[in-house]
């Protein structure tokens, strides 16, 4: 059975800090708060779609921060489909100052399984620079508070944020990763208009990553992520016309994911001195072995190399064998 997501998103509402990087609305699409009504209208209309095992996900703003009754009639809305089995629990994403055993109480109560927190950064002038509102030892202390209770853990941070170095990121995956999140999204900074970012790129203060620095970035911190047996389950922004429209710098591309992925390959075989190799890839990983517009084939002839691509389902998708030939 397939697993999916029912989305509902809850822009902006009740976080309590404009953080330089954001315009909610963009981000999420969205304008409009929810409703429980709102809610119940997703449920029924997704589950009209048979074979998948859902998961509801309350994403786009800082749930917990929200105001208390409203944030429990949007999850009394949702808890019916928990009980009857519809769905298999609730997912929110929040802020990590906006954890406490209060919260996680009504959570756990109302059928919540895994928890998000938006770290960003685990480097604490990166967080105040950035006008976070929070500090590397609170995204600690809520990431341990959320797995005694028994949730499942997510981690987000972000690359390229100002006063942010490659190196400082490769910390932050470190830490995040002695913290044993079950999930981590990757998201590199987009510069989108009316953010503080925003200001400071166009007074020259702040240079915004390039898709090309960040997916170099990735390529380093995606191994660590899957050395530690920590699964990626993003990499980049969703794609959006709003953020296509709203974007005026910074690292978003449509396919980012696809990008690191296709040079992490391509990588894999640069370990190589040039000559023939047989390359052994998925099916499912064909193109992004051969890169966007076969790019890597192409530069790997330019360095000497001559490859022969074969199609198995012995090596797991996103890997690749080398053999010389």
């Amino acid at each position: 059975m397939k697993k999916g997501n029912i989305s509902i998103f809850v822009p902006h509402l009740g976080c309590p800090k404009q953080c330089s990087f954001c315009n909610q609305k963009t981000i999420t699409g969205k304008q409009n708060q929810p409703t429980p009504e709102d809610v119940e209208k997703a449920l029924e209309t997704a589950l009209k779609r048979r074979g998948y095992e859902y998961e509801i996900a309350f994403f786009g703003g800082s749930f917990t921060a929200i105001d208390r009754q409203y944030m429990i009639s949007l999850l009394e809305a949702a808890f019916p489909y928990i009980e009857n089995g519809s769905v298999k629990g609730i997912r929110i994403s929040t802020r990590p100052d906006c954890i406490d055993t209060e919260t996680l109480d009504i959570l756990k109560k109302y059928g919540v399984s895994s928890i998000e927190l938006g770290a960003q950064s685990m480097d604490d002038e990166v967080l105040q620079a950035n006008l976070r509102g929070h500090t590397a030892k609170d995204v600690e202390n809520a990431s341990k508070l959320i797995k005694e209770y028994g949730f499942e853990l997510g981690l987000q941070m972000m690359t390229g944020l100002y006063k942010d170095t490659d190196e400082n990121a490769i910390e932050t995956a470190k830490k995040i990763i002695a913290l044993k999140p079950e999930t981590v999204r990757i998201y590199p900074t987009v510069v989108l208009k009316g953010t503080y970012l925003a200001e400071l790129y166009e007074k020259e203060i702040f240079k915004p990553q390039t898709v090309d620095d960040a997916a170099n970035l990735c390529t380093k911190l995606l191994p660590l992520f899957e050395e530690a047996g920590i699964k990626v389950i993003r990499l980049g922004l969703h794609a959006s016309d709003d953020i296509k429209k709203n974007a005026v710098a910074g690292a978003y591309h449509e396919s980012f994911g696809e990008i690191v992925q296709s040079r992490i390959m391509l990588n894999k075989i640069l370990r190589n001195p040039p000559g023939g190799y047989e390359i052994l890839v998925n099916p499912k990983s064909v193109s992004k072995l051969k890169g966007q517009q076969k790019r890597n084939i192409y530069f790997l002839i330019e360095e000497g190399y001559n490859i022969k691509i074969t199609q198995t389902d012995k090596v797991e998708v996103d890997e690749i064998k080398v053999i010389k030939r």
